[in-house]
């Protein structure tokens, strides 16, 4: 048998979407350093940049995913 997901509420999923952008708007305003935690690469050589924030990208799938499984429940 296929399993299918539930499906979640669009007016909640547009609540929790805002919500979240408020928060990382609030975390910002406060000086919280997202997208330059230790562990994101960064490569300059010349005049080239090169920054992959793969340390910022794990701690974010971490939040949403647990934030996500509440809301679930």
């Amino acid at each position: 048998p296929i399993v299918q997901a539930p499906e979640m509420n669009p007016r909640k999923l547009l609540v929790v979407v805002g919500l979240l952008i408020a928060f990382g708007g609030l975390l910002l305003m406060l000086g919280v350093p997202i997208g330059r935690l230790p562990g994101d690469i960064t490569y300059r050589r010349g005049n080239t940049t090169f920054y992959f924030p793969i340390v910022t990208s794990i701690l974010a799938s971490v939040l949403l995913t647990l934030l996500l499984a509440l809301l679930r429940r």
